[in-house]
């Protein structure tokens, strides 16, 4: 089974991805951690029920990878276009214990790409990234992570108090996505409803009332 993990806003820079945040929830997101081995770094705030946001961008001062970053980094003329369209909550990140038999059949690696354990040379997790490291189905499908029996420290990751309240994502077509989830036994998935693009909504809750990101 998958779980939700966390939400990603994929910003063109780390500066705009915080205000943006900023400006939907009236809360500013604390900094996270830089990740060496990708050349990202982010910010994160926790969601409740173990679920969390993180905020991810290409570290100006990091080094490029040997192979493609996660989460379409790599192709800023398009994480520029969907964030210029407003489609900045831009996809999700599901947890498993077997990352290996999620992505084992080709069809699915067509899909998530390979297992790639991470940080090289000392992994302490395993993560989906298709070979030019763009989204899974454009981030209609979630990429996976497997944390390989240490769960995510939530602690460490600051609450402020927001809470998710719903998770929605817009898709042209509905029933892919949907037999998609339910064969991927994907607890708590986005609702899927009909839309021209793909675009997530969240529902938040927030020491300030209820606010959606998008």
């Amino acid at each position: 089974m998958l779980k939700l993990d966390h939400l990603t806003v994929i910003a063109p820079t780390l500066v705009e991805g915080v205000s943006h945040v900023r400006d939907c929830l009236d809360v500013d997101v604390p900094f996270g951690a830089r990740h060496e081995y990708m050349g990202t770094y982010n910010h994160r705030l926790q969601l409740g029920d173990g679920v969390y946001l993180e905020i991810v961008a290409v570290d100006p001062g990091g080094v490029k990878p040997e192979r493609p970053r996660w989460f379409g980094l790599d192709d800023p003329e398009k994480i520029r276009e969907d964030w210029t369209e407003g489609r900045r909550l831009r996809g999700w990140v599901a947890s498993t214990e077997d990352i290996r038999s999620v992505v084992s059949s080709p069809s699915r690696r067509a899909i998530f790409g390979d297992e790639v354990a991470l940080p090289p040379g000392n992994p302490s997790f395993a993560f989906s990234i298709p070979e030019d490291g763009s989204l899974p189905l454009d981030g209609a499908a979630p990429s996976i992570i497997d944390r390989r029996g240490a769960p995510e420290a939530m602690k460490q990751i600051p609450d402020l108090g927001a809470r998710l309240l719903s998770f929605t994502l817009e898709h042209p077509d509905t029933s892919i996505i949907k037999t998609l989830y339910r064969e991927l036994a994907v607890d708590r998935p986005p609702s899927v409803v009909p839309g021209p693009k793909i675009r997530y909504r969240a529902q938040i809750e927030t020491p300030t009332g209820v606010k959606e990101l998008t």
